[in-house]
This record gives structure tokens, C-alpha cells and sequence, in this order.
């Protein structure tokens, strides 16, 4: 995944999910943010963002917010994207490379089943998968945790799973760590205890959880290596 025009800002303020205010060539900017969040421990006002130059002129706000960086004591600082309209787009990448099922797999995006909707359906001869993707933009000492914030519409997911595996179809949980430098995933029980418990009994159904990480420029995303996930 990249980005066509990219430039650099100093975050200021974020007034509500929606925008922040952000210093740009010495001018103060309302950018629209990718990541409606919390995202408080990366929205440091005076941390480093980049902004992706948006195509429509016309558009209310000239710029998206796509990445920060994170600074760490001692090491340089850890560039993070947080759109959260990347983790589908990384997954498909990552699916169409050949990971989980053959790249000549059938990979359908948004698919309805009974009551639900799945970010992709996969399927190869006999085989017939429902996978759901999140997106990890936190970290704390090189652990990537899900959720930030808690997340009843991911527990549903979770058990909607569970459904499809009781149903003799195979069901994955992909966590796409938007980051390098993690060295493990861990369910953030802290944050949301219940989607902790939900995710390791999706694991006891036979739901497969599994996390990649991606390779993050001020202008580029895409999947790079598996992270061991920790219930």
C-alpha cells in the first residue's frame, strides 16, 4: 500500500475523533484522522505526524492523518500507521501472497453470511474459510495489545466465528500489527477483559488467531512477518 504525496507535521491538538490540529510549514492545519480511536499514547502534541495529501481540491480538509512516531527512551523513535482503512487492504495482500490458502484461492471481500458480515471468505476445493482482520496500532515495550478501547462489535465478531467453525467452516482472527519491532501480540485484558476471554475461547472452538506485522515508511505499508500471539 502506498501513498501518493506525503508530507511531515508537528501534532497540536485533537478536538474530537475526527480531526486534529496540526502544524504544517508553520501553518496551523485541520487534518481529517484515519482512526477514529482513542489513540492517546500516539497523539502526543509536538509528536511527529504524516499527513497524506488528499486528491479532491474540494474536499472540507486538505490533508489525512496516516502515521506518527512514537518516541522511545534510549532507541529512535517506532513510526506507527494508524489508518485504519489499511488492515483489509494489508490482509488481502497478505492472503493473495499465498499465506493461509493458495494465492489461487477465491478471496472475497465483505461477505454476508446468516446474520453477519466477514471481512473475507476464502476458498480452495473443499476448503471454505471466514476471516475478520484488526488493526494494532498499540504498543508497550515491544508488545502489540488489542483492543485500545473496548470493542463489543469485536466480541460479536469473535463469536460470530465461532458459529462458522461449530458449522465445519475453518474461522481465522488476523491481527495486522501496523508497526515493526514488535516481538509479540497479547489480548489487551486491562483495556477489555471480556474481549481477552472471548478471543481465547474462540481459540478453544478452533478459531485460528494469528498476527503479521508490516514494514512502515512515511509513505507505505505493506505485511511482512508472522507475531506470536500470547492468550
Amino acid at each position: 500500500m502506498n501513498y501518493k504525496k506525503v508530507v511531515r507535521g508537528t501534532f497540536l491538538a485533537r478536538p474530537n475523533r475526527f480531526i486534529a490540529h496540526v502544524l504544517v510549514d508553520g501553518k496551523e492545519e485541520v487534518v481529517h484522522v484515519k482512526n477514529t480511536g482513542r489513540c492517546r499514547e500516539l497523539l502526543i502534541p509536538g509528536c511527529c505526524v504524516y499527513l497524506s495529501v488528499a486528491d479532491n481540491p474540494e474536499r472540507r480538509t486538505k490533508y489525512d492523518l496516516i502515521a506518527v512516531e512514537k518516541e522511545r527512551e534510549g532507541t529512535h523513535p517506532l513510526l506507527i500507521n494508524m489508518d485504519s482503512q489499511i488492515p483489509n487492504d494489508i490482509a488481502e495482500e497478505f492472503l493473495r501472497a499465498g499465506h493461509l490458502f493458495p494465492a489461487d484461492s477465491v478471496i472475497r471481500r465483505e461477505v454476508r453470511y446468516g446474520n453477519s458480515r466477514f471481512d473475507f471468505y476464502l476458498e480452495s476445493g473443499t476448503r471454505k474459510a471466514f476471516l475478520e482482520v484488526k488493526g494494532v496500532t498499540l504498543e508497550e515495550e515491544g508488545v502489540a495489545l488489542f483492543p485500545d478501547a473496548p470493542t463489543e462489535r469485536g466480541i460479536k465478531h469473535l463469536r460470530e466465528l465461532i458459529a462458522c467453525r461449530l458449522e465445519g467452516y475453518e474461522a481465522y482472527v488476523l491481527f495486522v500489527v501496523q508497526m515493526k519491532g514488535v516481538h509479540l501480540l497479547r489480548p489487551n485484558d486491562r483495556t477489555h477483559k471480556a474481549f481477552g476471554d472471548t478471543l481465547r475461547e474462540a481459540e478453544q472452538a478452533g478459531v485460528r488467531i494469528l498476527a503479521v506485522d508490516c514494514l512502515v515508511t512515511r509513505d507505505s505499508i505493506i505485511p511482512d512477518a508472522p507475531v506470536p500471539v500470547r492468550l
